[in-house]
């Protein structure tokens, strides 16, 4: 079975400058636990997801300055920026993950699975033709599997 028979296919997208309270609103509303993030031209700029509505809500305290200090030490001034500036968010811009991985809705589902498993990601855009297809998440493959098809 592939991809593009599983996933979903009305996607809700949103757009680089939503405030971080309209996205909140937007993942309950829905329903939903992420969304691709699209630019004007519908071009695929990368992906949102709750964790990082989460991590902006986190405060920082002794403890948390003291993490992020010690990930500047061990993993570099970009990842500390990263970090930092994710507190510092209010726009869907500031929180969504660029660099992201993708799969074709000819992909079969164990592919699918694998690169979730191998990489640690439940939520994969589906692109064919340069454009935004539809996503897959692990709850779609999980249903697959219960309805026999995986």
């Amino acid at each position: 079975m592939l991809v593009k028979d599983i996933m979903t296919k009305n996607v809700v997208t949103v757009g680089p400058e939503m405030d971080i309270l309209s996205l909140a609103e937007l993942f309950v509303d829905k329903n939903i636990s992420g969304a691709p993030v699209l630019d004007t031209n519908g071009k695929l700029l990368g992906v949102v997801k709750e964790e990082g509505v989460i991590f902006h809500d986190k405060k920082v305290h002794l403890p948390t300055f003291v993490n992020l200090s010690v990930g500047f030490l061990t993993f570099g001034v970009k990842r500390y920026e990263e970090e930092m500036k994710k507190i510092a968010a209010n726009k869907v811009r500031d929180i969504m993950e660029h660099d992201i991985l993708t799969i074709s809705g000819g992909g079969t589902i164990e592919d699918a699975a694998t690169l979730m498993i191998e990489k640690n990601v439940y939520y994969l855009p589906v692109v064919d033709g340069g454009r935004l297809a539809g996503v897959v998440t692990k709850k779609d493959i999980v249903r697959a599997i219960a309805a026999g098809r995986g």
